[in-house]
């Protein structure tokens, strides 16, 4: 086993994951963060955090929903939290084509009728014709998640900290590079995709597992947080624009969250934020091995960061141990 000092640069989703996987295999481990407030400034922070493999086969290379399995299981087995109820994917019904289109790209769900979907989700109940439910998907709150991966880290004899950037010493042992666009210098095909998200509360409706509503121009997803709150997400947007939300996508994420659910817009807007997530062109996160193996890039997140980090994970430190290839490590 390599017994090297491992500096795991980044705290978001895919920095969390590896500083935990080997800190928990013996490894001694430093995570740092260069910014000084933990955990609030990763793109992951914007992220809805569903771990649905299945409604990801929709628009995403199958070898995201193959490792997407693996990744929810691992979930289950380290997060005691995780939320295993799946998901539904819904649609207006002058949008019905569309549905008929997911169900033919995507695998493991049954179509649920009227009645079906108001017994599964009754503030749905007369909303939509049908639905389609995903019941092996699962989501988690996306900052308990984190807060419980970086006190598993320090519990794990992880040495964490924040306000601290990758230093000269550091390459003394082997660097994890998780810094998403920080490490763009390093990753030429690495590009920003911007995602905007309202985080609301609602004592209105209640929704027991994400809801996507598929729309020809503005698709939003749904995902319950617990205690009336409620992530509201739109597709991702080519753009590196990381400036606040504009007027124009806030009416639209509202209207589409409104066409959800009309008692949606008696909801109190906790948050309205954008960020930029790291993506490669082919939108599968992965793992670049460098510097005859003394560093590993692990970026390109995009949409699967929750959902592939705990894969990404393992296959760095099965790598370290033994070579052990992978189809996410490029050598």
């Amino acid at each position: 086993m390599v017994r090297d000092r491992i500096t795991v640069a980044g705290a978001g989703i895919l920095g969390l994951w590896q500083a935990l996987t080997l800190a928990r295999r013996g490894h001694r481990v430093n995570l740092i963060d260069r910014n000084g407030e933990p955990l609030a400034h990763s793109a992951s922070h914007h992220a809805g955090a569903m771990l649905a493999p299945w409604v990801e086969a929709e628009s995403a290379p199958a070898l995201v929903r193959d490792l997407g399995v693996e990744g929810l299981g691992i979930w289950r087995e380290t997060y005691p939290h995780v939320i295993l109820l799946g998901s539904l994917v819904v649609a207006a019904p002058r949008d019905q084509p569309d549905l008929v289109r997911f169900a033919r790209l995507t695998e493991r769900h049954r179509t649920l009728d009227r009645d079906e979907l108001e017994s599964l989700e009754p503030d749905l109940a007369g909303r939509f014709q049908s639905a389609l439910f995903f019941p092996d998907e699962a989501h988690v709150a996306t900052p308990a998640a984190m807060r419980f991966l970086l006190q598993a880290v320090q519990a794990a004899g992880a040495d964490v900290r924040f306000g601290r950037e990758l230093e000269v010493d550091d390459r003394e042992g082997i660097i994890i590079d998780c810094r998403g666009l920080g490490a763009r210098d390093r990753l030429k095909d690495l590009r920003g995709v911007r995602g905007e998200r309202l985080l609301i509360h609602s004592t209105d409706v209640r929704l027991g597992r994400p809801v996507r509503l598929l729309h020809p121009r503005h698709p939003l997803y749904v995902v319950p947080w617990g205690e009336g709150r409620y992530l509201v997400g739109a597709t991702m947007i080519e753009s590196e624009d990381e400036g606040p939300v504009s007027v124009r996508s806030a009416l639209e994420l509202l209207g589409a969250a409104y066409a959800l659910h009309p008692a949606l817009g008696e909801a109190e807007i906790l948050e309205m934020s954008a960020g930029v997530r790291p993506a490669f062109p082919d939108n599968v996160p992965r793992a670049r091995v460098t510097d005859g193996g003394r560093s590993v890039l692990v970026n390109g997140a995009y949409r699967h960061g929750f959902l592939l980090a705990p894969v990404l994970a393992k296959a760095v430190a099965d790598y370290l141990t033994d070579g052990t290839p992978h189809p996410l490590l490029t050598i």
